[in-house]
């Protein structure tokens, strides 16, 4: 449900209809720009993102770099996944990391972050949330988003958890987000998706599932960063007349709780 995957050459063809402005202004986007490199680099401040006035200025800051260390903590595997023998943890030769190598067949297991996918639903000024009936965060809304699973494209996976959380049929129309976060481990991509029709009801993860006009988004009872970044980007895309492809690293600052959404910073902010 909730691999990592490397999004290359998506096309820039990304259109959207510009008459649902309006609404999506009580919301904006934070983002104040640093750059020592070819590369462009947004510093996103979310503390602003859910209480800004409309006209507001941004509020700028200084670069923030956050040092982050995987997730993944190698010294829990105690066993071998292939023979069950007993694992040694060293820096194998030519490479950097503290690794888990079995003491028996001498295989090295290593640790690769998760894909999540899922759909962002347009339908009439309106977006698709639903309300988890699960941990983390259970109570709270989300985009319908899961574990990609073998077998399946990231599209594929988007609709399946889709129909899964949100009982809806939808199709895809294009890619809108990929956002990486190091420290747990995972990748979201998000698509853009409009609904075949309107029978959708909670399936066994979600509580409830509803239509949310754009300005009546729920910011302060969102489950995850990943989504409340996916939503400002929308809204923001919105403000200006297109949607456009969004890739970023969500560094969540250290020593934050995991229920704090908002203590992150949107890194390597990359667009069209």
């Amino acid at each position: 449900m909730l691999k990592a995957v490397q999004i290359l050459g998506w096309s820039s063809g990304l259109t959207i209809i510009s008459q649902r402005l309006t609404k999506a202004s009580s919301i904006s986007l934070k983002l104040s720009t640093f750059s020592s490199s070819p590369r462009r680099i947004l510093y996103f401040n979310p503390t602003r993102m859910s209480s800004s006035q409309p006209g507001s200025d941004p509020l700028l800051k200084s670069p923030t770099f956050v040092s982050v260390q995987s997730s993944g903590d190698v010294r829990k595997i105690k066993f071998c996944q292939w023979c069950g023998g007993p694992t040694k943890h060293e820096i194998p030769d030519g490479e950097e990391k503290l690794r888990a190598i079995c003491t028996h067949c001498g295989k090295i297991a290593y640790q690769n972050p998760k894909m999540v996918v899922g759909c962002l639903i347009e339908h009439e000024e309106k977006v698709l949330l639903c309300k988890r009936n699960i941990q983390p965060s259970h109570g709270l809304w989300t985009l319908p988003a899961g574990y990609l699973e073998v077998g399946e494209s990231a599209a594929q996976g988007a609709m399946r958890e889709t129909w899964e959380e949100a009982g809806a049929t939808v199709e895809v129309t294009s890619p809108f987000a990929q956002l990486d976060i190091p420290l747990i481990g995972q990748t979201y991509v998000i698509f853009l998706a409009r609904l075949k029709n309107l029978d959708f009801a909670p399936g066994p993860e979600s509580l409830e599932c509803r239509l949310f006009a754009l300005d009546e988004i729920p910011f302060d009872s969102l489950a995850f960063s990943s989504i409340y970044v996916t939503l400002n980007l929308y809204l923001e895309d919105l403000k200006k007349g297109k949607l456009k492809f969004h890739y970023g690293t969500i560094n969540k600052r250290p020593g934050s709780s995991p229920s704090d959404i908002r203590a992150f910073t949107l890194d390597y902010h990359l667009q069209p």
